[in-house]
């Protein structure tokens, strides 16, 4: 049964259905859908895991879940129809033979099998050689990979091939949080639908970008994860250059997925290589020492939990990148991205050129830069600082720094914002594979990243202590110093 927005009902299949990611995320993002009547009345939830367990019993841990992760009051009328939708099935996924458990609860006659892996990318392989094996890898059924998509470009590879096997390009949908959130899509319709933005993004107009990822939060029990990982692998190879190529990309011909990809891949493959010779000098490592966030000391990254006091991995990187193409010949992209930082906060800063002649010296010696600031977290929304003459009659023009500030949940406060989990669940289960990200863009990510990485391997010094609770190592300062600049703090 297909809706009047001929969208098919999905069987959602979520394998780590117990695990972490559902728990935090996936569940408080198909119950904010379900509350805005976005899910197909047919649609299941099929949460598998491998723990004995039985639907009601499941039922119950995501009541629990949502009742300890979600911010807001539970509706009994959206919950009861949300639990209506679970089914739990246990399935070792180690054993093949357990994936006929679902073929005898997924309906792919009348619903689209969407698979999600919410599960460490070791088993993806497992998961796919499963449902061949079960028979569910039809042309309709679609797969859902998390990231990490491995840990360089070899690895990656291996993990796309694998799943390659068995699905095809157009099945899968690597998915990268950051994309589905408001203001990083309010990007497309920033610079290619105002006629102000769209004929000054350019080396033309535009002095240097910033582009800001930071949170307080430590690793948070994740130490043997994120120790083989560190930052660049943890955020920067995906996050932050995910939001880059949208900034950086060309006019795409239309909104469809392949349009975008294309001039995504572009600017990837534009990236001027670091390696040996300039990783100095245009990259800083960064490790965090013990401090205070919000007023509570905290411990240093050799301090947590299960720490191996030797080890040089980073958590925090900040680097110059510059895009060797003709929109941005001299313009530098300047990104930075840390834990146990001062606080949460995604944003990203335009700064525009200053004028070549300054009338207004009365009130400031040199006229600063505009700027137009988008924020993506924790508040979403849009300024524009810009220079306005204080109201006066006396006869002197003088001026004061203003902003022209939208903020998304209060200018649209009639509209909900969501987070980047709900778009993208429903973007998965609709079929729309635009905000996802295609194999060429992964691989061209990891293919730049790799000799960073390389680079660093063959330095002496280790990532450079910085407080908890402060902006990151001095480093990171000089390394936008040296071009005359400074961070938007």
């Amino acid at each position: 049964m297909t809706t009047a927005n001929n969208y098919k009902p999905c069987d959602l299949v979520i394998y780590g259905a117990l695990g972490d990611l559902t728990r935090r995320k996936l569940l408080i993002s198909l119950y904010k859908l379900d509350e805005s009547a976005l899910l197909e009345a047919d649609t299941r939830i099929i949460a598998v895991d491998r723990m004995p367990q039985d639907t009601a019993g499941y039922i119950e841990i995501a009541r629990k879940s949502l009742d300890e992760f979600f911010s807001e009051p539970l509706e009994a009328s959206v919950w009861e129809r949300l639990a209506k939708r679970f089914i739990y099935v246990q399935v070792d996924i180690t054993d093949l033979e357990q994936f006929k458990k679902l073929s005898k609860v997924v309906d792919q006659k009348s619903r689209v099998m969407v698979n999600y892996l919410a599960i460490p990318p070791m088993l993806f392989s497992n998961i796919c050689k499963g449902l061949q094996k079960a028979k569910l890898n039809t042309k309709e059924s679609r797969i859902v990979m998390e990231k990490p998509i491995g840990h360089d470009l070899a690895s990656s590879r291996v993990i796309n091939d694998t799943v390659a096997e068995v699905f095809s390009e157009e099945q899968i949908y690597r998915i990268d949080h950051y994309l589905g959130k408001e203001t990083v899509l309010n990007l497309l319709a920033l610079r290619f639908a105002n006629s102000i933005f769209t004929t000054n993004w350019d080396h033309n107009a535009i002095d240097h970008i910033q582009i800001t990822v930071a949170e307080d939060i430590g690793i948070e029990g994740r130490w043997e994860y994120f120790d083989k990982a560190g930052q660049m692998r943890d955020m920067l190879q995906n996050h932050l250059l995910q939001i880059l190529t949208f900034i950086a990309m060309e006019p795409p011909v239309n909104l469809e997925a392949q349009s975008i990809h294309n001039e995504k891949i572009k600017v990837l493959q534009a990236l001027r290589p670091i390696t040996d010779y300039n990783v100095e000098d245009r990259t800083v490592r960064g490790q965090y020492a013990k401090g205070y966030i919000k007023g509570q000391q905290v411990p240093g990254y050799l301090e947590e939990e299960g720490a191996n006091i030797s080890s040089t991995t980073e958590s925090f990187v900040a680097m110059r990148i510059d895009i060797d193409n003709w929109r941005w010949a001299g313009v530098p992209f300047y990104l930075r991205t840390g834990k146990r930082m001062s606080y949460k906060r995604t944003e990203i800063v335009i700064y525009f050129k200053q004028l070549p002649h300054n009338i207004f010296k009365d009130s400031y010696r040199s006229l600063p830069a505009n700027k137009l600031i988008i924020h993506l977290q924790p508040r979403e929304g849009v300024e524009i600082e810009m220079l306005n003459k204080i109201p006066g009659i006396d006869g002197a023009i003088k001026l004061q720094q203003t902003k022209l500030d939208l903020s998304f949940s209060e200018t649209f406060n009639n509209q909900r914002v969501f987070g980047g989990y709900e778009r993208l669940l429903l973007e998965a289960m609709r079929g729309n594979p635009t905000l996802f990200i295609s194999r060429e863009e992964t691989e061209q990510a990891w293919t730049w990243v790799d000799s960073i990485l390389r680079a660093w391997a063959k330095l002496s010094d280790k990532p450079r202590a910085y407080t908890a609770g402060t902006w990151g190592p001095n480093a990171a300062d000089a390394l936008l110093a040296r071009d005359g600049r400074t961070w938007e703090d």
